[in-house]
């Protein structure tokens, strides 16, 4: 390869970009007009625009990813994460166009990509699994008539998706039916297909996988182990790597499983083959990710091996740089920086970044997507970087991540250090007594933090229109900047926030509204669930402040700023 376009935004087209440069090859960005400020479309050889519009009409637009391929002469694709990563029909499309695809082939993105049927290659190499539905389930009610029979706690997974998307654990009969209906759509909005599949969950697990590089010679690797228990929404935080506190042969097990099950479909290129781990050690099978993990660092810091440059290598045919396990060189923590407010139940924050100043010195390593001034957009992913701390043992690489922790500042959006600060110190995480940490440990055991101040979203992108040079109509796109007040100035002081109506059920976050659960003039009680709001790709559910009938202000899709009142209730 020659010049690579990367499919992707934000930090981790920065990551693939450094590593391009690093191989030597060129590289191409796209962006859409709420990035283009990004940082990775002016850190990229070129940039190219994608326009206005959702993910659907710009990162997840194939058509659109191709014909600048095709403009820009680039060579190959790396996908990154999430957005087209596992989609079998791009790497498809890739292929056909004549491009070299960074990754597994399409038929083997489209046997693992799919939870249902990664199942069944796992069930037939011997890894172990949990009861789960034979394929996808088509309806609510079907969802609602499968949780009777396998029981609950259920959990409702994406059969396309990754990276939690699309996730949700029903522990009541009666939130069943919702719960399907909201997966669906979260996997319909980030991965471009709504198909979910049902699975027995474990309460309390652990959540252990194993980094898997194979090349298209035959040969097949484990690099080694990670943690990532610490989760929230059903989506990672913090991650570590090996993982700590499991026994020799539960680490044997894990590694011989996620090779057989690659080796199974003739796996090429970069993966990661997930496990869940009960309380009482029983292990269990959970997915496959066809594609670069986010918590990818933490492997490389313990392995010394760059695992996008491994990918490049791969794709241009050549043999994996290490040919068995590596013994790990230490220990190593990734904290991942979402902009959200951990202490308002980790709701997103969009805006303006007006500081931005990141720790340093031995141990630390920053794979960031933003800088001081960088906006952070309401239509994606709300991780802004990753902070990746190593030490010679776990309790060492503690030590500096208090300190790197502890310098680490963020101004103008909230952001999740709160809680990292907090989790170093919390015993269940330092394992001081026990390792008490598992995937839902944040909403039933850590006490929480404050909230951080209320911040606004700022007008971000470009604003279109045309100018006419000799007759001839030309676009022109100009900074939404340039026509509002400055970000810094949209920042509002702690406390202060929108003045609501009597009665009125506001927005605690700025989205977008996607569903009503109630009917217009319907009678609620207090603390019922009545709308969704949608935010940086997760849903926030909104709940009835009083009792009382319920009329509707705020219309399907309308899009909504911090505090707005989507109805009354009377």
């Amino acid at each position: 390869m020659k010049k690579l376009l990367i499919a992707n935004r934000g930090e981790i087209a920065v990551r693939i970009i450094r590593a391009a440069r690093d191989y030597v090859v060129s590289s191409v960005a796209i962006y859409s007009d709420a990035d283009a400020n990004a940082l990775h479309a002016e850190l990229a050889d070129e940039a190219y625009g994608l326009g206005p519009g959702r993910p659907s009409e710009t990162y997840l637009n194939i058509g659109r990813i191709l014909e600048i391929a095709r403009r820009s002469g680039a060579d190959a694709v790396h996908p990154g994460y999430g957005f087209l990563s596992e989609r079998s029909e791009f790497a498809s499309a890739v292929i056909e166009a004549g491009l070299i695809w960074v990754g597994p082939s399409p038929d083997v993105i489209a046997a693992l990509g799919d939870k249902v049927e990664a199942r069944r290659v796992a069930e037939k190499v011997g890894a172990p699994l949990v009861k789960g539905s034979n394929g996808p389930i088509s309806t609510a009610a079907d969802a609602v008539a499968f949780a009777r029979e396998v029981g609950l706690p259920l959990a409702i997974k994406a059969a396309f998706g990754g990276g939690g998307r699309g996730m949700k654990v029903a522990r009541r009969l009666e939130e069943v039916g919702e719960l399907f209906n909201s997966a669906v759509r979260e996997a319909t909005e980030a991965f471009g297909r709504g198909e979910c599949y049902g699975e027995q969950f474990l309460e309390k697990p652990r959540h252990i996988e194993a980094q898997v590089i194979a090349d298209s010679h035959g040969n097949t690797v484990v690099l080694g182990t990670r943690d990532c228990s610490l989760q929230r929404r059903n989506q990672k935080l913090v991650e570590e790597a090996p993982a700590p506190f499991i026994s020799e042969e539960q680490r044997n097990r894990i590694h011989e499983a996620a090779k057989a099950i690659c080796a199974e479909v003739g796996y090429c290129g970069a993966g990661t083959v997930e496990f869940l781990l009960s309380q009482d050690g029983v292990i269990s099978f959970l997915e496959v990710n066809t594609r670069l993990q986010v918590e990818h660092p933490v492997t490389e810091e313990t392995t010394g091996i760059d695992i996008v440059v491994e990918q490049l290598r791969i794709a241009d045919g050549l043999a994996l740089s290490v040919m068995e396990t590596p013994e790990p060189r230490g220990h190593a923590f990734e904290f991942r920086i979402n902009a959200e407010d951990p202490g308002r139940g980790f709701l997103p924050t969009p805006g303006l970044i007006t500081r931005f100043r990141a720790p340093s010195g031995i141990g630390i390593r920053l794979d960031t997507g933003v800088e001081t001034g960088s906006e952070i957009p309401d239509l994606y992913d709300s991780m802004m970087a990753k902070l990746i701390v190593t030490g010679s043992s776990r309790s060492h690489a503690l030590e500096r991540a208090r300190r790197a922790l502890a310098e680490f500042r963020i101004d103008g959006v909230a952001s999740v250090l709160p809680f990292h600060r907090a989790v170093v110190n919390e015993p269940d995480f330092t394992g001081q007594d026990r390792f008490g940490v598992f995937t839902n440990w944040i909403e039933t055991q850590f006490s929480g933090i404050l909230p951080a101040p209320r911040v606004d979203p700022v007008e971000s992108g470009l604003v279109r229109s045309f100018i006419e040079i000799d007759g001839r109509r030309h676009e022109l796109a100009l900074p939404a900047g340039l026509f509002s007040v400055s970000g810094a100035a949209a920042i509002k002081p702690a406390g202060e926030t929108p003045r609501a109506s009597e009665g009125a059920v506001t927005t605690p976050i700025p989205g977008t509204l996607r569903q009503w659960l109630v009917e217009d003039g319907a009678e609620v009680v207090e603390g019922d669930i009545v709308a969704i709001v949608e935010a940086m790709k997760m849903e926030t559910r909104i709940a009835a402040p009083r009792s009382g009938r319920i009329r509707h202000i705020a219309k399907i899709d309308a899009v909504l700023g911090l505090g707005a009142e989507l109805a009354t209730i009377q």
